[in-house]
């Protein structure tokens, strides 16, 4: 009987075993079982360095010293850049406005609510208490409307983070940092923005320890942070000589790539895409940002290659306009990147045709930003008596006549809606203008060594001395301001009628003013992008300057301004920039390269 009670104990053995394996397997859910402790955690930072930022913030009306009040400001706000990745994830209109520009801010306009928001937060204290005279009562305001609005975010936020929130918080500060972090765009005076990133970069650290429990693999957990720290140590340099350039090259992409890993060892779902790529290990891809995510019409993606060569024919068909002469073509020629290369495109207009290049990446079209889509932006050129000078269904009959055309709205559209779909089969051409494929971008994917010691100078002082990107925003270099890419920025630049700087003129064209009239918006123009600005010339919306030494010699003038005219609202942030010649051609060089292959 005992060989017979061994063998029936050992399959009881086995048995019990294999049902505690599968009952392990079976409770096993798809991420480790969060502790309680992790938001609580969370909260408890977010808390931590919110009541910090309020008290040394309330410091400042406490002070008569300035000096003392500095100090203050100082504390707090690096508890304010410590709490920017929460907050940005979390509260994206509140961090907005807290740490946006000293700008008039104009509300409502497309709604006909228009209102004219005086800005308050880090960037209007700073000024104020780093300028002299000191306006004593602007800066009371200022700190009190700042530690309210602080205030109210502490009584009302209470954050709750799934995996998929800690990855996308994690990608957007990391190229936050990247983008405007390290140009100087948030701190317009001190020029602490490279000490000011590390603290952002602190606060990665300590989210990633506390998700150290989702880890499966702890080496991973370390490379991160490992990759956090050495890019805290390169930042520990000065605002003008820093290597940019490098920086993005060596620490933001490995952390990008890092990022990738973690999400997959997390095992990630994403429910859906936002602006940058779920996949996002370079900034300089085809496939960094999602092109979905600027349209409106981002369902429709059944026949797509088919529905863009239907746009690229109807872009260049003649037949569309009143006397069958013009085209899309006509004003955006391929070979200049889809300008016109005149100064204004014919006497009948004031300004000339911008680049398509790009253009996908925007928020606002024209170069007033009066519609909010490339699909809005077509129906306005149809309509334009100087252009197209024809009804949309006058537009939906040519094409209806043409049969092949006709054929195509009837295959690659499941819908009756003509007007929109001739419309977004232009609008689908357009937004695959956007290679990704210059000499610069090859260059950032180590694609190619190529870029001279010139050229990677003239990047970092685009990003950096130069203040170029606290306008024109990398990777697209336009006004569009990532990682949320919500919003298309305008400017007033105070650009002239001609090139007399002996008795300068202001350009009589009003910009953005003309759509709604708003006081504050005269003379404002849409940022855009200088990617394949080598063959756009000529420059600004008059086409006044021929060449980009003329462009760089009025930036470093001061715009308008620093030419002696009188721009109310000018939003270059200096009168000079004191860049040398030298420096200037640097500049122009790297502009160079961004030319598409």
């Amino acid at each position: 009987m005992r060989p017979l009670t061994s063998k029936i104990l050992k399959t009881y053995t086995c048995c019990v075993c294999l049902l505690l394996i599968l009952s392990c397997q079976k409770q096993t859910p798809q991420y480790a079982a969060v502790p309680d402790t992790f938001n609580k955690d969370v909260q408890h930072l977010f808390s931590q360095q919110l009541d910090s930022c309020i008290l040394h913030l309330d410091h400042i009306l406490a002070f008569q010293s300035v000096a003392k009040q500095q100090t203050a400001y100082a504390a707090s706000r690096k508890h304010f850049k410590h709490l920017e990745p929460l907050l940005a994830y979390s509260d994206k209109n509140n961090f907005k406005t807290l740490n946006a520009p000293n700008i008039l801010s104009v509300k409502g306009e497309e709604g006909f609510d228009t209102r004219i928001v005086k800005p308050f937060g880090f960037q209007v204290i700073e000024e104020l208490l780093y300028e002299s005279p000191l306006d004593s009562a602007a800066l009371r305001y200022t700190t009190q409307m700042t530690s309210s609005r602080l205030k109210l975010i502490q009584k009302n936020t209470a954050l709750v983070l799934k995996p998929h929130h800690i990855i996308w918080l994690l990608r957007d500060e990391i190229t936050r940092i990247a983008t405007t972090g390290i140009t100087g765009f948030d701190s317009p005076v001190r020029n602490l923005s490279l000490l000011e990133s590390t603290y952002a970069y602190q606060t990665l650290i300590h989210i990633l320890k506390l998700n150290t429990f989702r880890f499966q693999s702890k080496k991973l957990l370390q490379d991160m942070i490992t990759a956090l720290v050495h890019a805290q140590k390169a930042l520990d340099h000065d605002f003008i000589s820093f290597n940019r350039y490098l920086f993005i090259k060596k620490h933001t992409h490995k952390q990008l790539k890092l990022l990738v890993a973690i999400q997959k060892d997390w095992k990630v779902k994403f429910p859906f895409k936002m602006a940058l790529s779920n996949d996002l290990t370079s900034l300089f891809e085809k496939t960094s940002l999602n092109l979905d995510y600027f349209t409106d019409y981002n369902s429709d993606t059944l026949h797509n290659a088919k529905k863009v060569a239907f746009g690229k024919a109807l872009f260049n068909d003649v037949s569309l306009s009143k006397t069958r002469n013009m085209a899309c073509a006509s004003c955006h020629i391929k070979a200049l990147a889809f300008t016109d290369g005149k100064k204004v495109f014919n006497k009948n207009q004031s300004r000339n045709s911008p680049t398509l290049t790009y253009s996908a990446y925007q928020r606002g079209y024209f170069m007033d930003s009066r519609t909010g889509s490339l699909e809005g932006q077509i129906i306005g050129v149809i309509h334009n008596h100087n252009e197209f000078d024809m009804t949309m269904d006058a537009i939906v009959q040519r094409v209806l006549d043409n049969a092949t055309y006709r054929s195509h709205l009837e295959t690659l559209y499941n819908n009756k809606r003509m007007a929109y779909n001739i419309r977004h089969a232009i609008a689908s051409y357009i937004r695959t203008l956007n290679p990704f494929n210059s000499k610069f971008d090859k260059n950032m994917r180590d694609e190619a060594q190529t870029l001279t010691a010139q050229e990677e100078k003239g990047f970092n002082l685009f990003m950096g001395k130069a203040l170029c990107a606290t306008c024109h925003f990398a990777p697209i270099f336009n006004g569009t301001v990532p990682p949320d890419y919500k919003d298309t920025e305008l400017e007033a630049i105070g650009v002239p009628q001609n090139t007399d700087t002996l008795h300068p003129v202001l350009s009589k064209d009003l910009g953005r003013y003309a759509v709604y009239n708003t006081e504050a918006r005269k003379h404002f123009f849409k940022t855009p992008t200088v990617r394949n600005i080598a063959v756009t010339a000529p420059y600004m919306h008059n086409g006044v300057y021929k060449s980009l030494e003329d462009v760089l010699n009025f930036y470093n003038k001061g715009g308008g301004s620093g030419l002696g005219l009188e721009v109310p609202h000018q939003t270059l942030p200096f009168e000079r920039l004191d860049l040398s010649k030298g420096e200037q051609n640097a500049i122009i060089a790297f502009l160079n390269t961004l030319t598409d292959r």
